[in-house]
């Protein structure tokens, strides 16, 4: 049996068996990402729909997704790439190209506005090597690196990726053990880890889903605005006044139907409340 190092699962795998994630391997004793250079999803985007809305604004950006996901969200909109029998099959179907390849098809889109790559759609992080080769080849090319992540990995991954990547878009999905523990099979310290040491090495806004009756009180955004307040650059200072986040409203959809859309409302009453504590609060498909 040979330990994942990736996330707070730590799967044991024997030779051959994937992980929870469903795309990282145990081969010849060491486990790696299966799904290194498989690609489900490509399109030139702009930067504004990874979110990001203070990362090179009015840009463009060529995003990349491949398979698998290290959380079960169960109101996943890339379900059919992410987790779940859809997602297995593109073991099998999904096209592997190389690093190399996704740099030159980056550079060709230089002339329509392209600042570079985001790796996005499915889980970057489980599938963090083919985004640390690719992401030094295009710095090397004068590109972005844009990561758009739900931040559950141990800090190893995190230190691996820093020199590359120039921003992230983190889920911070709530601020409860229980919102994370038995609706997302997350972890919620791993996360909050996670952010408090991206803010340290990159540029990083945050993007937070509204859903009715999960994590919509004014009193848990309170909680969660302040914690982002006090969050601190490399040097210390404490920088997270200036951290945006996205109040995102939430649609029924995969396996969480039973609810309505988040009240339009609710989405900005939330919003400001977080610009009490934030300086830049965006919402989002309201």
């Amino acid at each position: 049996m040979t330990r994942c190092h990736v996330c707070f699962r730590h799967c044991e795998l024997k030779e051959g068996q994937l992980g929870f994630c469903g795309a990282r391997i145990c081969i010849d004793g060491k486990v790696t990402a299966s799904n290194y250079g498989r690609i489900t999803s490509l399109a030139l985007d702009p930067i504004e729909k990874k979110p990001l809305r203070r990362f090179f604004p009015g840009s463009n950006i060529l995003s990349v997704g491949s398979y698998g996901c290290n959380l079960r969200c169960p109101f996943c909109q890339n379900s059919e790439i992410s987790w779940g029998e859809e997602a297995l099959r593109f073991s099998d179907t999904a096209e592997t190209i190389t690093p190399e390849t996704l740099v030159r098809i980056a550079e060709k889109y230089r002339s329509e506005g392209n600042i570079g790559i985001a790796y996005t759609y499915n889980e970057p992080l489980i599938g963090y090597e083919f985004v640390r080769d690719t992401a030094k080849l295009a710095h090397e090319k004068g590109l972005k690196n844009v990561m758009v992540t739900n931040g559950t990995a141990e800090l190893p991954v995190l230190e691996e990726l820093a020199p590359y990547i120039d921003a992230m878009n983190i889920d911070l999905k709530g601020f409860t053990e229980n919102y994370y523990n038995k609706v997302l099979d997350g972890s919620f310290e791993m996360t909050k880890r996670f952010i408090r040491e991206a803010a340290k090495v990159c540029h990083v806004e945050l993007t937070t889903l509204i859903v009715p009756g999960e994590n919509d009180s004014p009193e848990e955004m309170r909680e969660l605005t302040s914690w982002v307040a006090e969050l601190s650059d490399k040097a210390g200072k404490t920088i997270g006044s200036d951290i945006p986040l996205h109040i995102s409203r939430f649609f029924p959809r995969f396996h969480m139907t039973d609810r309505s859309a988040t009240p339009v409302k609710d989405v900005y009453a939330l919003a400001e409340i977080a610009r009490e504590k934030l300086n830049f609060v965006y919402t989002g498909n309201c």
